[in-house]
């Protein structure tokens, strides 16, 4: 893996499940999953009486596949995602172009 070339508009992210060592079933090259985190804050008080956020939430999981991140996790795997950072849609972008002149 340390060998390989990227691109250097590249990373890759790396996730692995919080499993001992010896279940681990190896990795899988994976998409993103198509998820998401509802955030929601409770107010607090800390011992002094000041007030703070705690930050709580869910995680929604929107993408059942199993080449997903999400799926690698829950199964054992480190999960390895490519991801590039040029976050445009270049489909929407050139329709946008024709209709927006």
């Amino acid at each position: 893996m340390l060998k390989t070339k990227l691109d250097k508009h590249t990373v890759l992210n790396v996730n692995i499940p919080a499993v001992a060592p010896e279940l681990l079933k190896g990795f899988k090259i994976c998409k993103q999953a198509y998820a998401k985190y509802v955030e929601d804050f409770i107010e607090r008080n800390d011992p002094h009486g000041r007030h703070y956020y705690w930050l709580t939430g869910e995680f929604v999981n929107f993408d059942k596949s199993k080449d997903t991140d999400v799926w690698a996790l829950a199964n054992n795997y480190v999960s390895v995602v490519p991801v590039q950072f040029d976050l445009t849609n270049y489909v929407l972008k050139s329709k946008l172009e024709k209709i927006w002149k």
